[in-house]
């Protein structure tokens, strides 16, 4: 009888904790922080502070990760609609009383400066997962109206900051939750085909379009120069082409195998502009090359493989319109990215994930990975 009422070990007291976290799903994780670490290591050399605080961001992220991982997605749920309130609260107040900071109105002082913008990309998703699974079963035309407002109030105020890259990442994360609600593919396709018009009428009348006294109205000015640069950026390429210019240098100069560890020119000469943040794909690619590239993207499409395998296999629709939503953001980031530093897509100041040095991108990365993991778990265990 005395065996009954033996203290249990530490070892049996914390393995409950760990108890259901999803291996592959971590594996993923493990390997792309790694290749996170080391290409900071290189590339945030002569910074000499960027790696230790790279490595201290990433620790962080990993805390928040595990915290949010033991909150069952039922709690989640409770919080959607306080987040969502306070965070278009946030905004308001931005969009009032904001800190100005080169021309954009981005952060407040609520005893410490914050980006309420950055809270959107989780609560947005979290709002939206929470309406559909109010409405399952019951499904009208209507609701979908509903998310669409839900998803245009805080969109519409992040764009006013002006702030497009986050815009474009808290409308991906809303519209792949409708998506995954069951959003008609009838009214996917024409605003998909209308904006692929769009772009190509846009690329045949750059000369026009592109001219300097031309007003484009519903972008600002440097929003449409980053258009503009795009489409042709050896007009102007020691200002604003440099940046798309020497990121292909870089990734082209990289070849199958790439220059080697802490080898990169283009890096370590300072021709990468932003290489420890926006533009540190490049580096990689030029340290690297294709293979090293081939390697990256890999890593990327395991984890996001994974991600929607959980989205699949969730026990309820809120987890799994969270799941999808999730990890449709991570790609987001990778896609949005790479194409930028590539020259296929404009800059719009987006960091890579894992890779990117940046405190709030990797803590907000953190919440998203745990809630993806906070899903898996619930799922073994109830197989458990």
């Amino acid at each position: 009888m005395a065996a009954v009422f033996d203290k249990p070990s530490l070892w049996q007291r914390v393995t409950p904790i760990f108890q259901g976290f999803d291996g592959l799903l971590a594996f993923a994780i493990l390997l792309l922080a790694a290749a996170g670490l080391m290409t900071m290591y290189s590339v945030g050399f002569d910074h000499g502070t960027r790696f230790a605080a790279h490595s201290r961001n990433m620790m962080l992220a990993a805390g928040v990760l595990f915290v949010v991982a033991q909150v069952p997605p039922q709690r989640l749920m409770a919080l959607a609609v306080p987040m969502y309130t306070v965070g278009v609260l946030l905004l308001l107040a931005v969009a009032l009383f904001g800190i100005t900071t080169k021309g954009s109105t981005r952060w407040i002082n609520v005893g410490v400066v914050i980006q309420p913008s950055e809270l959107m990309k989780v609560a947005m998703p979290l709002m939206l997962a929470w309406w559909f699974q109010r409405r399952e079963g019951q499904l009208k035309p209507l609701d979908f109206v509903v998310a669409g407002v839900l998803l245009a109030v805080p969109a519409a105020l992040i764009l006013k900051q002006p702030d497009l890259g986050t815009t474009l990442l808290v409308l991906a994360s809303g519209l792949a939750v409708i998506f995954f609600a069951g959003l008609s593919w009838k009214l996917i396709v024409p605003p998909v085909l209308l904006g692929a018009l769009g772009v190509v009428v846009l690329i045949v009348m750059e000369p026009q379009w592109c001219a300097p006294d031309v007003d484009w109205k519903v972008l600002h000015e440097y929003q449409r120069q980053r258009v503009c640069t795009l489409l042709d950026p050896s007009k102007d390429p020691l200002g604003k082409g440099f940046h798309i210019i020497q990121g292909m240098i870089a990734i082209g100069s990289g070849g199958v195998w790439g220059k080697g560890f802490m080898q990169g020119t283009q890096t370590h000469l300072e021709f990468i502009p932003e290489r420890t943040t926006d533009f540190i794909y490049a580096a990689f690619s030029e340290e690297f090359g294709l293979f090293g590239t081939l390697s990256l993207m890999a890593g990327f499409i395991f984890l996001i493989v994974r991600g929607l395998t959980i989205a699949l296999e969730a026990p309820t629709l809120f987890a799994r319109l969270m799941a999808g939503a999730m990890t449709l953001n991570i790609f987001v980031y990778a896609f949005v990215n790479m194409g930028m530093v590539s020259g296929i897509l404009p800059v719009v100041g987006v960091p890579l994930p894992f890779i990117s040095y940046g405190g709030t991108a990797m803590v907000t990365l953190g919440v998203m990975l745990g809630v993806l993991m906070s899903i898996a778990k619930s799922k073994r265990l109830m197989q458990s």
